[in-house]
């Protein structure tokens, strides 16, 4: 089945290389200076808190950000909120992490109004300073309007700014745009279903670097969504992004695997991805920016496959009491996937 998408999603982020190579030189200045030899990480970072700080109060209206964003990466998000709210009247790059942090929540109590608001003035603006920031901002406003809140919520502003965001597949502009417009129109039981338009955003945010469309792509091939089937093309998908680190793409290839009779390949990939725990969702979904919800979709494949190998004793010793724990996983990763293919084992298509 397509990837469909679900309402938690996330925002996106920008990366701000010029700040953190200020950020960077300021800190390797800091640990070079006489007497700073045998300072820990953590004073040298309080010494540069206090260098951006003094360049605060000198005028210098850049060290707003460069000690927000420092900040940010540490975590202290009230200290970072404090300083992009007191800049964002006069940098745009202030205004779109406090937009961030408001719709999110960090530091702060969640302002969704606040944070599309932001948003909305990032991406109506014109000034050549703002334009690496407008695709995410214009991602980031499909977002809210596709989760909504209140009366905002909005399919059709939703795709409205998902499209203006993704830019014709433009490799410069959102390429996490381009991925969840695949998912938008993978949606069953909505009259924005549309598979031809889910296989070209997934095909533009692939080709573009996306891993999780690189994975859907791979399940579209597999099954003939949106595509004409087309089993070479489904492997190549599956087996790179599953070496890229796609959950996802490695419950898939484990099942096409165990369905072609490469039974050990089956074992191996479906042991190794059967391991993972409640506690890695989050940590993959932040490394490799996939969608929790098919991260655990994956295990659960991977655990259901892993236990038919155990039952059959294929390429392994037979242990059906073993297999009961991999299947008591799967059902608890995710409860449909575990469903299905246990129909499918019924009716002798696994």
């Amino acid at each position: 089945m397509a990837m469909e998408l679900p309402k938690q999603i996330s925002t996106e982020h920008i990366s701000f290389p010029k700040t953190q190579c200020i950020i960077n030189d300021i800190t390797h200045e800091a640990r070079d200076a006489p007497g700073n030899e045998s300072l820990t990480d953590k004073e040298i970072t309080e010494k540069v808190e206090a260098i951006l700080m003094e360049k605060i109060t000198a005028g210098e209206k850049s060290a707003y950000f460069q000690l927000g964003l420092l900040f940010f990466y540490q975590e202290k998000y009230e200290e970072a909120l404090d300083l992009f709210d007191q800049a964002k009247t006069f940098d745009f790059q202030s205004l779109f992490m406090y937009g961030v942090m408001k719709y999110d929540g960090l530091g702060t109590e969640v302002n969704m109004k606040d944070g599309m608001d932001s948003m909305m003035a990032i991406a109506e603006a014109t000034s050549s300073q703002v334009m690496h920031l407008v695709p995410a901002a214009r991602y980031n406003l499909g977002r809210a309007y596709y989760q909504g809140f209140g009366e905002i919520q909005s399919d059709a502003e939703a795709e409205r700014w998902l499209l203006l965001a993704a830019d014709d597949g433009n490799p410069n502009a959102s390429i996490k745009a381009q991925s969840v417009l695949g998912m938008f129109y993978s949606r069953l039981g909505t009259e924005y279903h549309d598979l031809k338009k889910a296989f070209f955003w997934h095909s533009e945010a692939c080709g573009n670097g996306s891993l999780e469309s690189q994975g859907a792509l791979g399940v579209m091939y597999l099954h003939g969504i949106g595509v004409k089937k087309d089993l070479d093309a489904a492997y190549i998908c599956l087996k790179e992004a599953a070496k890229r680190g796609n959950v996802y793409a490695m419950g898939n290839l484990v099942t096409f695997y165990y369905k072609s009779k490469l039974y050990t390949k089956a074992c191996d990939l479906g042991y190794k991805t059967a391991q993972l725990n409640e506690e890695d969702v989050p940590l993959i979904a932040a490394e490799t920016d996939c969608l929790p919800l098919y991260i655990a979709k994956g295990i659960a494949m991977a655990c259901f496959i892993y236990a038919r190998c155990l039952v059959g004793g294929h390429s392994l010793k037979t242990n059906k009491e073993l297999a009961k724990t991999y299947y008591s996983k799967s059902y608890r990763f995710d409860p449909d996937i575990c469903a299905l293919l246990q129909h499918s084992t019924q009716y002798g298509s696994i």
